[in-house]
């Protein structure tokens, strides 16, 4: 599968940066009507319909008129807005309507606010009546994980960027808005330094090459940086002078890692790795406390508003300092290690081997006496907890985008805390999993959505549930 998926894929080319408008990219001439837009999807596509088919159109606002193209396969695209919404406005980024990356650029900062609340408001009604979503006063230049990935135009010449929207070709990206400008500056001296040592961008399709990727992650407290050459080789020709140009250039660069990735998928980063500068990684702090960050460690991308979630996690959880919490799906222990100033012990339990060491680490670098973290499912560590009696006040849960399992949340119900925290990047998922617990004996108490991710239609939510009294 992962062939023929290959041989599908589009070479990378260099696109000029469009004008601002809608428009379609498509080479075939597809048909175009004019609708009008009624509403909107959960992910921000404006919604009409066109001979008793509904359609699913980016760019595109409740109330307004538009030619749009119908192509026999694929989505349809707004050529032209004939009556424009009052709460449209000009997208900020050049590349916004072939990028990828965000998804509602094109909406004023109040209506990206409100359409956030009123998909959140319309998946928790049957829990009750969510509070008003925390927004950011500056949403740009937050993410402190930034990957840019590398290839060569039809004249081979290296371009860097980011993927067009549902396909594979490869857009020439200078400036992100919503990536950390420093991370975009060494991406551009990069791509220089790699002309100067004849160094090649990778081929996907002949598996040559040398550079994939750049991953750069950035701490916003303590402005180290970190730069991850992800390469399709370990050989590095002209490394030592190639790494003294880039600092020389960035004394900012706190650390440069080499990793190899030699598969054959989406995936970014390989299993092997080594530090060929520095310490190997960086730190950031959240809520007083400082966390050391790998190449492959899971952190939140945007730090100021995960002030405001974590936040309003432990304090959801209503700590006295005599609890017992459950942090499942740990992490590096982000969320239990700030929890553990409250409670009386914090049990972490993570899948990932590896970022259970960086969460040890980080509590002992926190000097966090009262916190143990372990490998394993969190959902049979449970069960074990239950089987021998012992007893949780509250669990706390960040699961990925694809939500729990009812192994796990049976577990949860089988365990009985008093409070459970939901933490969730994924509404749809977060809902399926509560008329679950519902089901089971807990009554949701509040509900805070937090925009972590301007400019896009993805927004996180904590909630808090409560064991109902029999």
């Amino acid at each position: 599968m992962a062939k023929n998926k290959k041989k599908n894929r589009k070479k990378p080319h260099n696109r000029p940066a469009p004008s601002g408008k809608p428009h379609s990219s498509k080479q075939e001439q597809p048909k175009t009507t004019e609708v009008t837009c009624t509403g909107l999807t959960d992910d921000g596509k404006g919604i009409a319909t066109w001979k008793g088919k509904r359609l699913e159109i980016p760019h595109l606002l409740p109330g307004e008129k538009a030619e749009v193209a119908v192509p026999k396969r694929g989505p349809a695209e707004v050529v032209r807005v004939t009556e424009k919404s009052e709460v449209r406005q000009e997208a900020p980024c050049p590349y916004f309507y072939v990028c990828g990356g965000c998804q509602i650029q094109h909406m004023t900062p109040l209506a990206q606010n409100d359409f956030k609340q009123s998909v959140v408001d319309r998946l928790m009604q049957p829990f009750g009546k969510p509070e008003r979503i925390m927004t950011m006063e500056h949403p740009f230049d937050y993410r402190n994980k930034n990957t840019m990935t590398f290839g060569e135009n039809r004249k081979r010449q290296i371009i860097g960027g980011l993927y067009a929207a549902n396909s594979h070709d490869l857009i020439e990206i200078d400036r992100c808005l919503i990536h950390d400008p420093k991370a975009d500056a060494i991406i551009a001296t990069v791509k220089e330094l790699l002309v100067s040592f004849k160094l090649r961008a990778y081929n996907e399709d002949t598996n040559r090459g040398f550079l994939r990727h750049v991953l750069i992650k950035t701490g916003k407290t303590s402005g180290e940086v970190m730069v991850v050459f992800v390469t399709g080789t370990p050989e590095f020709k002209g490394k030592n002078n190639f790494l003294k140009a880039l600092r020389r250039d960035h004394p900012e660069i706190s650390t440069i890692i080499q990793n190899i990735n030699t598969r054959s998928d989406s995936m970014v980063l390989g299993k092997q790795e080594k530090v060929l500068f520095g310490k190997g990684y960086i730190t950031d702090t959240i809520g007083g406390m400082e966390f050391e960050i790998s190449a492959k460690s899971f952190y939140q991308i945007n730090p100021v508003q995960t002030e405001k979630l974590y936040g309003k996690a432990v304090e959801l959880a209503g700590l006295t300092g005599k609890e017992t919490v459950i942090d499942a799906y740990c992490g590096i222990g982000t969320i239990g290690l700030l929890a553990s100033k409250q409670a009386g012990k914090v049990i972490g339990v993570e899948m990932n081997k590896g970022a259970v060491k960086d969460a040890i680490r980080n509590s002992r670098h926190n000097k966090v006496t009262n916190a143990r973290f372990y490998e394993g499912d969190a959902g049979k560590f449970m069960m074990k907890m239950a089987a021998e009696g012992k007893k949780a006040d509250v669990v706390i849960l960040d699961p990925p985008r694809s939500g729990s399992d009812e192994a796990f949340l049976s577990s949860v119900v089988k365990l009985g805390p008093g409070r459970v925290v939901y933490v969730s990047c994924n509404p749809e998922t977060q809902v399926r999993d509560l008329h679950y617990l519902k089901k089971h004996g807990y009554k949701v108490k509040e509900i805070h959505p937090v925009d972590m991710f301007p400019q896009t239609y993805h927004v996180e939510t904590a909630v808090l549930l409560e064991k109902s009294k029999r």
